[in-house]
C-alpha cells in the first residue's frame, strides 16, 4: 500500500554557489553522499541537485515537510548499477516509520537547469 508520493524539482543554478561552501554542502549532504559525488568528477552539480529535490520529496511524501528531521539523516546513494536508493537515519527513520513506511522508491532525473525527484514511501 502506498503512504506516500512526494516530488520535488530544484534549479540547479541555485547548487552552483554551493560547490564552494564546505559548510553549507556538509549542513545538508551525508558525508558519503558527498564522497561519491565528487568521486564521479563530473556533474557535480546536477548530482548534487537531484539529490536534494529527493530529500525535498521525501518530505512531501511523509506528509510533514522537512520540519521533524535534518536533510543530512536522508542519504541518497548510487548502487552498482546506477540505480538510486535512500538511505534513512535518525529522526528521519522515525518519521518514515511512524508514517507505516516499509520501503522507499525514488527517482531522479535531471537536463541543464533543472533536477527532480519522485519519492514513493511503501507500507504493509
Amino acid at each position: 500500500m502506498i503512504r506516500g508520493i512526494g516530488i520535488d524539482i530544484v534549479r540547479t543554478s541555485r547548487l552552483d554557489a554551493w560547490l564552494g561552501d564546505e559548510g553549507l554542502l556538509e549542513r545538508f549532504f551525508h558525508p558519503d553522499e558527498l564522497a561519491a559525488v565528487f568521486e564521479r568528477g563530473h556533474d557535480k552539480v546536477l548530482s548534487l541537485a537531484a539529490r536534494f529535490a529527493a530529500k525535498e520529496a521525501f518530505g512531501k511524501a511523509l506528509g510533514t515537510g522537512l520540519m521533524h528531521f535534518n536533510l543530512r539523516e536522508v542519504q541518497v546513494l548510487n548502487d552498482e548499477l546506477g540505480k538510486p536508493d535512500m538511505v534513512l537515519h535518525g529522526r528521519a527513520r522515525q518519521a518514515f516509520e511512524a508514517c507505516g513506511g516499509v520501503s522507499v522508491f525514488v527517482s531522479l532525473a535531471h537536463e541543464r537547469d533543472n533536477a527532480v525527484a519522485v519519492v514513493v514511501i511503501e507500507g504493509a
